[in-house]
């Protein structure tokens, strides 16, 4: 696999159903009408302050906006433990999880799955804060990867896509996963790691959880830079 310019994607570890692609490819007169049309956002929920781990020391400030849809495979009780634990091994960076929105979409299901020219033009029509996350049904690009992180540095071709991340429901060891491709797309870099332990190896495990000094410099700098973290006042 050749890693992508900025997020290279974690390999799927399993196919898409067939009945996905029968889904997305093929609709019904009602269907068709409804995939007419566009996608909104039908309620906003706030994660608690509570919940938001600690960070000592932490010099910058993330924001999330989480997207899932209505009548998906996903729930905030499936969501909301992932983004904190994600949160969590980004505190070693010194970066604090300010605040996380989970907006919840009305959409045609052709939207709940990844494929890069459909979900380009869900973003074209709609209007999403930055960093988004989307937890999808599944993908439909091939080959199918559990997760793929879209910087700026590879979001040429696809540029409704930028400062994305893209998950798909059954991703293995799903805070690691996406706690390593937030690291993907804040240092808007696809390069992965060797060292033993490190969260940035190319196989997310659970015993991957460290990054290094020079990691998380790129990571909050190039996140700085990008407008994705904030310097912490």
């Amino acid at each position: 696999m050749t890693p992508s310019p900025t997020g290279c994607p974690v390999q799927r570890r399993r196919a898409a159903p067939a009945l996905c692609c029968a889904a997305a490819l093929l609709l019904a007169p009602g269907e068709a009408a409804q995939a007419a049309e566009p996608a909104r956002v039908v309620e906003t929920r706030a994660l608690s302050r509570q919940l938001l781990p600690a960070a000592p020391g932490a010099t910058h400030e993330l924001r999330l906006f989480l997207y899932a849809f209505r009548g998906s495979l996903w729930t905030q009780r499936k969501i909301e433990p992932a983004v904190l634990e994600a949160a969590r091994l980004l505190a070693q960076c010194g970066v604090a999880l300010a605040g996380a929105e989970l907006r919840l979409l009305e959409a045609p299901r052709r939207f709940h799955f990844y494929s890069t020219p459909v979900s380009r033009e869900l973003l074209q029509d709609l209007r999403v804060s930055k960093p988004a996350i989307f937890f999808v049904d599944d993908t439909l690009n091939r080959p199918a990867y559990d997760a793929e992180a879209i910087g700026l540095a590879n979001a040429a071709t696809r540029p409704e896509l930028a400062n994305t991340v893209w998950i798909a429901h059954g991703a293995r060891d799903l805070p690691l996963a996406l706690a390593h491709e937030l690291v993907h797309l804040l240092s808007d870099s696809g390069e992965h790691s060797e060292e033993p332990g490190n969260l940035m190896r190319a196989e997310t495990l659970r015993d991957n959880t460290r990054l290094s000094d020079t990691q998380c410099r790129r990571l909050r700098e190039h996140g700085e830079a990008n407008g994705l973290l904030a310097v912490k006042r």
